[in-house]
């Protein structure tokens, strides 16, 4: 690519970037005067001065504005653990939850509530952990079994074996979940279809640090990933140590989807559609696709939040069941166009 494609292609970069920013402040003030019980703009800006009423008050710091935040950072991490994946596979139906990462997240999140019984105060601190374990799990089984000993980490096998261990994982915890108490299977039952469940400011302080830490690690691996377009061979060539960095990128994308939906639910098919996106607008190069593959994952899991809570009132819909509803039928586009 000679320097004035470049060039061009940095600001257009740019330029999607400020309107994908732009595009993520509306939904957010949007999202913040919405809910079940109104807030006209003026008393979110009122409250915000601090001269708003405590009823106001209350609604806006206590329940609607931590609720918000966690979408925020779940849809970025879930955007940018998606493209981490399509890069890491070279395969553009590589996802968190069809690689199975979501089903080992969810076995640690049942075995987080068999042990506590409880989501609420610190032990949500705890949550991550247990749903990044199962995680981890999961991704060293994948590994395990896409390894080839002459060819290390085989891409097309990651996909295929993360379907079939999705399938086992969600079979043992759909068993597990059958012998919780009615409380705690109707919470597992909401997180499974993707509703977004951690509102207070105890689940921010939860996930906030795994996406403060990760989502710049991923953002300095842009050059990698680039890398690994091309056959591992050739990436070997160029002096990069092809399986260690692919590992690393893998545990990171792990990491920030498992964190990500302890605090969400099972959010599908996010990381599918968000890269994608990203790619059709800035093109294939990481340094663009990681950034913008986050903000289109916080416009998306926002606005799919907002619209579950406020348009299908009084009965929410979960923010999972809106982001399925979109991202079904591109899967399925994106089947067909691969035939």
């Amino acid at each position: 690519m000679n320097s004035h494609s470049s060039i061009q292609r940095k600001r257009k970069s740019i330029l999607v970037g400020l309107c994908l920013i732009l595009l993520s402040v509306a939904v957010i003030l949007i999202s913040l005067n919405t809910g079940s019980i109104r807030l006209s703009p003026f008393e979110v800006w009122q409250t915000f001065a601090g001269y708003g009423s405590p009823d106001s008050q209350l609604v806006l710091f206590e329940y609607r504005l931590p609720r918000i935040l966690i979408t925020i950072l779940a849809g970025i991490g879930l955007g940018v653990s998606g493209a981490i994946l399509q890069g890491i596979t070279r395969n553009g139906l590589a996802d968190p939850g069809i690689l199975g990462l979501h089903s080992g997240a969810a076995l640690g999140l049942i075995v987080f509530v068999s042990f506590f019984h409880s989501m609420k105060g610190t032990l949500a601190l705890l949550i991550p952990l247990f749903t990044f374990a199962g995680g981890v799990i999961t991704a060293i089984l994948i590994i395990a079994l896409a390894y080839d000993r002459h060819k290390g980490i085989v891409p097309i096998r990651l996909i295929l074996v993360g379907i079939a261990i999705a399938a086992g994982f969600s079979a043992v915890t759909l068993f597990l979940s059958l012998r919780l108490d009615e409380a705690t299977y109707s919470f597992t039952a909401r997180w499974l279809i993707g509703n977004v469940w951690g509102r207070d400011w105890v689940h921010v302080v939860a996930l906030l640090p795994w996406i403060a830490i990760l989502i710049p690690l991923a953002l300095s691996k842009w050059r990698i990933l680039n890398t690994f377009s091309l056959v591992d061979e050739m990436t070997s060539g160029l002096g990069v140590a092809v399986n260690r960095e692919r590992l690393l990128l893998l545990m990171t994308a792990v990491a920030l989807s498992s964190a990500s939906v302890a605090m969400t639910g099972g959010i599908g098919f996010l990381g599918l559609v968000a890269p994608h996106l990203a790619r059709r607008l800035v093109g294939p190069q990481h340094q663009y696709v990681l950034p913008i593959s986050g903000l289109i994952g916080l416009v998306i899991l926002v606005t799919s939040d907002t619209i579950g809570r406020s348009i299908f009132q009084p009965n929410a819909i979960p923010a999972g069941i809106v982001v399925a509803a979109v991202g079904a039928p591109y899967f399925l586009f994106l089947l067909a166009r691969t035939k």
